[in-house]
């Protein structure tokens, strides 16, 4: 069996990184793909949960410019971050892998509640688990909800899948002339106001001493070079 650096992990995705080239919803290749890098990881033993955005079906804050009540408008993000675990589920299931759907809202009929000794026994069983709907609650990111699950499972590392290598000083996308941090410190990031996460997400990550690795996940098998230590993206840490 492969000998991977971290044995329990966090993957957080972007709603975005479902929708693959379609620009809205869901993209059957690019679910393939990433359940496919889960996988080639999970049936090697790593203990994996995967926290879900919703933003390739619901961006709250465009409506919230026209009027919409921002608690409402989280709300409703929460839902679309159910849609897209069910959808995750699935390709997994596809994989060979068992897995588990918790929602931090009731949704009985095809989710279990969040219940943290019951996350981490599924991950002792080799079940991937989706976290879904955030973490319940309105004005909190999926970024925040990934760092607390993280800290709730006992998690050695957040991975967060990203369209790029990692972060860099300026956006790659405008400027080819920006350059790749290897490396930085949660206060680094934070005082440089770095957009990868927002800040409560940031704070939480280096008051708990869990390490922050952004890496391109559209390279695959980025998932597996980044647990066997090898250099990928970007690593945030205290340190």
């Amino acid at each position: 069996m492969t000998e991977y650096k971290y044995k329990t992990i966090m993957l957080k995705l972007s709603g975005e990184a479902l929708q693959g080239e379609r620009g809205f919803g869901l993209c059957p290749d690019t679910l393939e793909n990433i359940a496919a890098q889960v996988a080639e990881v999970a049936l090697g033993g790593v203990r994996i949960g995967v926290v879900i955005g919703g933003g390739n079906i619901f961006r709250g804050q465009i409506l919230a410019e026209r009027g919409l009540n921002r608690v409402t408008g989280d709300h409703m993000g929460m839902l679309a971050t159910v849609i897209n675990a069910l959808a995750m589920q699935d390709a997994l299931e596809r994989q060979g892998l068992a897995t588990r759907v918790q929602s931090a809202i009731s949704m009985y009929q095809f989710t279990e509640p969040f219940i943290r000794r019951r996350a981490i026994r599924h991950l002792e069983k080799g079940r991937v688990v989706i976290f879904a709907s955030g973490t319940g609650n309105p004005y909190f990111t999926t970024d925040t909800a990934a760092v607390l699950r993280a800290s709730e499972i006992g998690a050695d590392i957040i991975l967060k899948a990203t369209n790029v290598d990692g972060i860099y000083d300026r956006d790659p996308r405008k400027d080819p002339g920006a350059v790749l941090h290897s490396t930085l410190t949660y206060m680094g990031a934070i005082h440089d106001r770095l957009e990868v996460m927002d800040t409560t997400a940031f704070s939480l990550a280096m008051e708990n001493k869990i390490p922050l690795l952004v890496f391109n996940l559209l390279k695959f098998g980025n998932i597996r070079r980044a647990l066997l230590g090898q250099p990928v993206g970007t690593m945030v840490s205290g340190d």
